[in-house]
């Protein structure tokens, strides 16, 4: 009985330890990479309610590894305009996508940018200008004027996400379990003041 006891007890311990080691990459990957919405505004502009946001991309290691391999990413920029309801769900006026490719060229030492949405090609000499094109979005149009009922209250929210389902297939499972990969941001909300 004793024996059985101290299996149990050491069994805990091992598997406390394997945790610990697999939760370890995330916990010291924590702050170094990432996407997150820095700033955005909402103004109105003649007879639109207009968007000015900026993002920060910070890539992993695993990620900027496989872009300098010639692997693109492709990143979508969720925008949502919706009016709130006290006792039924919010109600979504907007629902906007903007969607970009990056990808590293290495015999032109380059790397390219395209706006999926308009086709509009860019090329960059360094990633972090490249990076720069996709962090800012300004004049995006949220929300007409004329759709917007005075007493209401509306919101517009802001999510980034690395779409990993678009990376070649032998990459995929290692995209889902390796924490360098969630690269994605959380829903920012701004309220549209009238």
């Amino acid at each position: 009985m004793h024996a059985s006891v101290s299996n149990k007890s050491s069994l805990r311990y091992s598997l406390l330890y394997c945790f610990l080691v697999w939760l370890l990459p995330a916990i010291s990957y924590a702050d170094a990479f990432g996407v997150e919405v820095k700033s955005a505004e909402i103004a109105l502009q003649g007879n639109n309610y207009v968007l000015s946001a900026d993002i920060d991309y910070q890539l992993s290691a695993r990620a900027k590894e496989a872009l300098q391999n010639g692997v693109p990413l492709y990143w979508d920029i969720h925008i949502k305009t919706f009016r709130h309801r006290d006792y039924f769900w919010d109600k979504t006026l907007v629902n906007a996508n903007i969607r970009y490719r990056i990808q590293y060229h290495a015999l032109l030492n380059m790397y390219r940018v395209r706006n999926e949405g308009s086709g509009e090609l860019y090329n960059f000499s360094t990633l972090s200008a490249a990076l720069g094109l996709m962090s800012t979005i300004r004049d995006f149009r949220v929300l007409d004027k004329s759709e917007s009922e005075r007493g209401e209250r509306y919101a517009v929210g802001i999510k980034v996400t690395l779409d990993r389902d678009a990376l070649p297939l032998p990459l995929r499972p290692i995209a889902y379990t390796n924490p360098q990969w969630y690269l994605s941001s959380d829903w920012t909300l701004w309220p549209l003041t009238k």
